[in-house]
């Protein structure tokens, strides 16, 4: 069986569209089942409804909906916990990663491969700022981390059972969930896709959230900003070491030891330096605390995979 799991958030508009060529693509690959897992958000729109009524007509279709708005990688996590399938694909539910890719990625599986990646060759429609600072984004999680992903993003993906239960044995909450697939190390490929213009609606990623997503990723899989700390102290302790010899020196031959300016702009700059160490640990600290109190990734409200059930995870 294969799952294909869709995180979705106010997308009422795109649903239909991309349950039609779901639809369309599982008839054409016959020798395998399909179940088809849509993991609510907790959208503000008919999502939800439109969803429940596909599926009283399609019981392939199963509808997980959270409590609560808590972001596309727990629904991502939630979908790869629930699924059933001996394989699970992860799409975009807003038509952006088209449906089409799939028998593509069942090839490469074929070949062996436990994870197979849709690497965008293209994005239509993409903006040249967007562009830039997603190439950034992946530049600094390549130089960055001990995790390495395509330049040019990679947000499509196909998981073999073995890696789906490897998954789901990971309890952390602020993680980035396809940086964890990576660095689970299962054999990987990737095949080339061009990422389709949004059908219909916006997008849902904010600067906030790709922030986020940028520091989770940091402080899960980097020991560099730990490291930077470090090397910043050190040089801060040489530079006023070899400043304190200075003036000691120029009060043995008597010169006035003159620099208010040059004080402040060093007490500046260190107390600037502090704050950001300060905030970086914090950082740690914050997910080290949000990690022992144990809470719920996610809270679900409605589960049709397990007979309409209320359920928590």
């Amino acid at each position: 069986m294969i799952s294909v799991i869709f995180p979705a958030f106010n997308e009422q508009d795109n649903i239909m569209s991309l349950y039609k060529r779901l639809i369309s693509v599982a008839s054409k690959v016959s020798d395998h089942e399909f179940e088809f897992i849509f993991v609510d958000d907790c959208s503000k729109d008919q999502t939800f409804s439109i969803l429940l009524n596909l599926r009283n007509t399609d019981k392939r279709l199963h509808v997980i909906r959270f409590s609560k708005n808590s972001g596309s990688h727990a629904a991502i996590t939630a979908g790869l916990s629930a699924c059933r399938g001996d394989i699970a694909v992860v799409l975009a539910a807003d038509l952006q990663d088209p449906p089409e890719i799939i028998p593509d990625l069942l090839n490469e599986w074929g070949k062996g491969f436990k994870v197979v990646w849709g690497v965008r060759k293209e994005r239509k429609g993409e903006k040249i700022h967007t562009k830039l600072l997603s190439r950034f984004f992946y530049f600094l999680m390549n130089r960055m981390t001990t995790v390495k992903r395509p330049s040019t993003g990679a947000d499509v993906v196909l998981v073999d059972r073995i890696v789906i239960d490897a998954f789901k044995q990971s309890v952390e909450k602020n993680i980035s969930v396809f940086m964890l697939i990576v660095w689970l190390g299962f054999p990987q490929t990737y095949i080339d896709y061009i990422k389709e213009e949004r059908y219909a609606g916006s997008s849902k990623w904010s600067f906030s959230r790709r922030l986020k997503i940028l520091f989770d990723s940091l402080i899960s899989f980097s020991y560099i900003p730990l490291r930077f700390m470090s090397l910043i102290g050190i040089i801060t302790a040489l530079c006023g070491f070899l400043y304190g010899v200075i003036i000691f020196i120029n009060g043995l031959r008597g010169l006035p030891v003159q620099g208010w300016a040059t004080m402040m702009i060093v007490i500046l700059i260190l107390g600037g330096f502090q704050l950001v160490m300060m905030g970086l640990l914090g950082e740690y600290i914050w997910r080290t605390y949000d990690e022992t109190r144990s809470r719920p990734n996610y809270v679900i409200e409605k589960n049709t995979l397990i007979n309409d059930l209320p359920s928590t995870d």
